[in-house]
């Protein structure tokens, strides 16, 4: 019998829908403080999620600034083919205009120059001879840091200036900026400043909080590892299930490709039982680097936009103002638990 992949993945409805820190908080409000005084907003989005890693708040704060959107991790959303590629790339700048928008592989020098070449163009139509000052915002984990030391690295062959890690929350303060193109024709030079990312403080939908946590936005142990399995295996079976063919038959449920994985890479506990969850993490980690098929979890087409627009007018000045009050109050909530757990 054929297989036939799930043409949906169940509705989780206890699913944690924030990840909203104070530092996230925090750096929000010292954002706010200081765009006055950017020439330009980097914002990155992730690639494999072009419309999920969008956050509202940043729609508020940075409406009067200029802004070039980036999408990073364009190689681990890109499966060689060209023309789908190209189409979603024509959608996605469509859909920013007039906002400028570039797709960025932190490791291709190409795409980091065609990113240096736009700030330069920036930099030299406004003059300043005091130096440029720029900003890159976005969500947790989207490469924010990593396309600062990529800039830095292909304009000045230095080394790097900013943390990273496979794990959101390694930058949680904004620090000073970072030089990232020497002077120009008597202008002065380009200074970037990295952000914490910022996470949406209520995420109404779960399914989308399911593709940030795939993406690594949130951290690994908000969600259960055997959920972002499942959710995982369910995107791949709708791509090709060959993708995993090395370890199982192509099946619907997670727990038998887990078993499965767990024997083949020796993840074992005593007497010999599985590590299932160590099998789903390692999964999750093996898509997360693109050795499990390389695809968006979004749905990138014309009629997709267009939906995705329509609410976002709907819910955009409730929502907002929801989002705000929801992260308040996840905030209250996690210092009320804190003090009682120092009180036991």
């Amino acid at each position: 019998m054929a297989f036939i992949p799930r043409a949906a993945f169940p509705a989780l409805d206890s699913l944690p829908r924030s990840y909203y820190l104070g530092h996230h908080a925090a750096a929000l409000s010292k954002i706010r403080s200081m765009v006055s005084q950017i020439d330009l907003i980097i914002e990155c989005r992730d690639y494999r999620i072009p419309l999920t890693s969008r956050n509202p708040l940043f729609e508020e704060t940075l409406k009067e600034r200029e802004r070039l959107v980036v999408y990073t991790k364009r190689d681990l959303g890109s499966d060689g083919t060209n023309g789908a590629d190209r189409k979603r790339h024509t959608l996605l700048r469509h859909f920013h205009h007039p906002s400028p928008v570039l797709f960025c592989d932190h490791q291709s020098s190409h795409d980091i120059r065609q990113v240096l070449t736009y700030i330069k163009t920036i930099v030299k139509s406004r003059g300043s001879l005091t130096g440029s000052h720029l900003m890159v915002a976005g969500m947790p984990n989207v490469g924010k840091s990593s396309l600062l030391n990529a800039l830095r690295s292909v304009s000045l062959h230095k080394g790097k200036a900013a943390r990273t890690g496979a794990q959101p929350g390694i930058t949680r303060k904004i620090g000073t900026s970072v030089k990232i193109i020497e002077p120009e024709d008597g202008g002065g030079g380009v200074y970037l400043l990295d952000t914490p990312g910022v996470f949406i403080p209520y995420v109404p939908d779960a399914e989308a909080m399911l593709k940030l946590a795939l993406c690594g936005s949130v951290k690994d142990n908000i969600i259960p590892p055997f959920t972002l399995a499942d959710y995982l295996l369910y995107h791949v079976n709708l791509k090709s299930p060959e993708l995993y063919s090395q370890y199982h038959t192509p099946t619907n449920d997670v727990m038998e490709l887990l078993d499965a994985v767990a024997r083949k890479t020796g993840r074992l506990q005593k007497g010999g039982e599985s590590d299932t969850e160590g099998a789903a993490l390692w999964m999750v980690q093996r898509w997360r680097s693109g050795h499990l098929g390389r695809f968006l979890l979004d749905e990138v087409s014309e009629e997709a936009l267009q939906r995705y627009n329509a609410e976002a007018a709907v819910q955009a000045p409730s929502s907002l103002s929801q989002m705000r009050k929801a992260g308040k109050e996840v905030i209250r909530n996690r210092a009320r638990a804190s003090r009682a757990a120092s009180l036991d």
